[in-house]
């Protein structure tokens, strides 16, 4: 039986970022269902994650669709920062969630930021959102949706630091 060779992963880097790129969009659809199916209203921390999400996704299919290694290099660092910043937003919103201010958590100002980005008016269903970020709604084995959230977003971008120094070699 033949095992990949992951102290070479030129080789598999393509492989790798196509799971980073299914994994993201597979986050994105679970959100969606939970928001249609399930009927759980967005926060606007929840809509900058699938900003993050979105951003993952291309830059993760960009790297696996190339088969030289500089975009492949370029695109895995482009999904550490990408996730690194998803990351970020979901420990705040964790952050929120263990510590919740005496007054609503998400101001206008920010909503207001999310709502005038272009992008949220050509993919409104995505984008649309207006619940309070210190509100857990669902969990799943203890942790919340930014939990979670937090958890894929660090392993992402530890995965593509890790993949980056390994193709720079």
């Amino acid at each position: 039986m033949n095992f990949p060779d992951w102290r070479e992963p030129a080789r598999h880097s393509r492989r790798a970022l196509a799971a980073v790129a299914a994994a993201a969009v597979a986050m994105l659809a679970f959100g969606l269902y939970l928001q249609e199916a399930v009927g759980l209203v967005p926060c606007p921390m929840c809509i900058v994650q699938r900003y993050a999400l979105i951003a993952v996704a291309l830059a993760a299919a960009v790297g696996a669709a190339s088969r030289r290694i500089a975009p492949q290099r370029y695109a895995t660092a482009a999904v550490a920062l990408f996730a690194g910043f998803g990351a970020f937003t979901a420990a705040r919103q964790s952050w929120l969630q263990w510590y919740p201010p005496p007054v609503v958590s998400c101001g206008r100002d920010f909503y207001g930021m999310i709502e005038s980005f272009p992008l949220s008016r050509a993919i409104p269903l995505i984008f649309k959102g207006s619940g309070d970020c210190s509100k857990v709604d669902w969990t799943f084995l203890g942790g919340s949706i930014a939990n979670w959230s937090f958890l894929v977003f660090t392993a992402m971008g530890a995965g593509a630091i890790w993949l980056w120094v390994k193709l720079r070699g």
